[in-house]
Parts: C-alpha cells; sequence; structure tokens
C-alpha cells in the first residue's frame, strides 16, 4: 500500500513510520531526508538541489517530485511507500498522482493523527532526554526513577531540544494546519482520508493503523 501520514509535528508520524518500515517492509520517503541526501549525492540532481538549498531559495515541485520518482524507481511492486511532508498543495497532490501513476501505484490511504493542541504542546515541552546514552524523559509522564540520575547508565546530565518550547511548537503547529489544509479537501472528496486519535498509546496508534491498512 501506498500512504501519506499527517500530523503535526510531534504527534509520532515518525515513530509509526519507523514500525511499518520494520514491520511491513515499507519505505518512508521523507522530502526532508530525501533533499539532505540528494545534497550530497555526486549526481546532477543532487548539484541541483545543492546549489537551490545554497542560494537560500525553496526547492521547487519540480525537484521534489524528480526526487520522488528516482526513490520509487528504486523500490520493488510489493513495497509500499509512505510519503511524509508531501505532497502539502494541491499542484503537489497532483503530481504525486502523476508520479505514482507512471509507477503503477495509486495513493490508498491518507492518514491523519489528529491531536490536542495543548496537549500535544505539553507533551513535546516537557520531554528531554539523557546526555550521555538518549534515553528519553518526560517531566510528568516519565520521570527518572530516582530524580535527577538517568534509569538506565546513571547519568545525571540531561538535555532538551532548544526548539521545544511553546512559542515554537504553536508556530510549528500553526505551519503544518497552514500547509496541509489545502490537501486535506482533496483526499476528503476521494474517500480515502482517515483520522485516527494521534494522543492514545503508541501501540494503540499503531494497531489503529494496522486496522485502516488491513481494511478492517
Amino acid at each position: 500500500m501506498n500512504i501519506i501520514l499527517l500530523g503535526p509535528p510531534g504527534a509520532g508520524k515518525g515513530t509509526q513510520a519507523e514500525r511499518l518500515v520494520a514491520g511491513r517492509g515499507m519505505v518512508q520517503l521523507s522530502t526532508g531526508d530525501m533533499l539532505r541526501a540528494a545534497r550530497k549525492a555526486d549526481t546532477p540532481l543532487g548539484h541541483q538541489v545543492a546549489a537551490v538549498m545554497d542560494s537560500g531559495a525553496l526547492v521547487s515541485d519540480e525537484i521534489v517530485s524528480a526526487l520522488i520518482d528516482d526513490k520509487l524507481s528504486t523500490m520493488t511492486a510489493d513495497q509500499g511507500a509512505i510519503f511524509d511532508g508531501y505532497p502539502r498543495t494541491a499542484a503537489q497532490a497532483e503530481s504525486l498522482d502523476a508520479i505514482l501513476s507512471r509507477h503503477d501505484r495509486k495513493l490508498d490511504r491518507v492518514i491523519e493523527l489528529d491531536v490536542d493542541e495543548d496537549a500535544l504542546v505539553e507533551r513535546i515541552v516537557g520531554r528531554y532526554s539523557c546526555a550521555k546514552c538518549g534515553t528519553n524523559y518526560h517531566d510528568t509522564f516519565h520521570r527518572p526513577k530516582v530524580d535527577g540520575v538517568c534509569d538506565v547508565c546513571g547519568s545525571t546530565e540531561f538535555k532538551r531540544r532548544p526548539d521545544d518550547n511553546e512559542e515554537t511548537v504553536r508556530t510549528r503547529m500553526a505551519e503544518y494546519r497552514a500547509k496541509t489544509a489545502p490537501v486535506i479537501p482533496i483526499y476528503e472528496a476521494r474517500g480515502i482520508l482517515v483520522r485516527i486519535d494521534g494522543m492514545g498509546d503508541i501501540d494503540h496508534v499503531s494497531a489503529a493503523i494496522a486496522d485502516i491498512l488491513d481494511g478492517k
């Protein structure tokens, strides 16, 4: 199956995509990751991407579409694709249809992880990790057993991402809503958009996605 995962930053798209890759052999097509990889590649398209990114300009739809086209050409017919960060406009949605058609594929489902904004802000702003081993913690939901001491390695040093603050998180959510607003009606009209509760336990979200993909 070929799906789009939608959801604001912190909704858990990355975690769910990783599980689909591991459990179903699907391939995650993240535009951000593909652009970074292309920039490092010694190919004509890679040089083009590097030039655009170095100039500070936005990478065109044509370049992003070419990256997706290239990636799909390396996948086997039985590998499903997970589109992450694309499409974000009506024009990109149209381009994706054309690209999939060239590879004898179609878009099966668009899954949106529906979240409560205030709760998501709390989830993101409260998270931190051990500076030594990377174990994740949270101010409210998952504190170390001994305050200030990592459960796994015993380190007393912790770190937070500098952009995990309320103002930045709410700005990212507003950007997400603005960018996804144009494509949601397109997929609603086709009857392939499904919303699930993204605030639940990770395993419950995974089970809900599995039910969708298995047609339950």
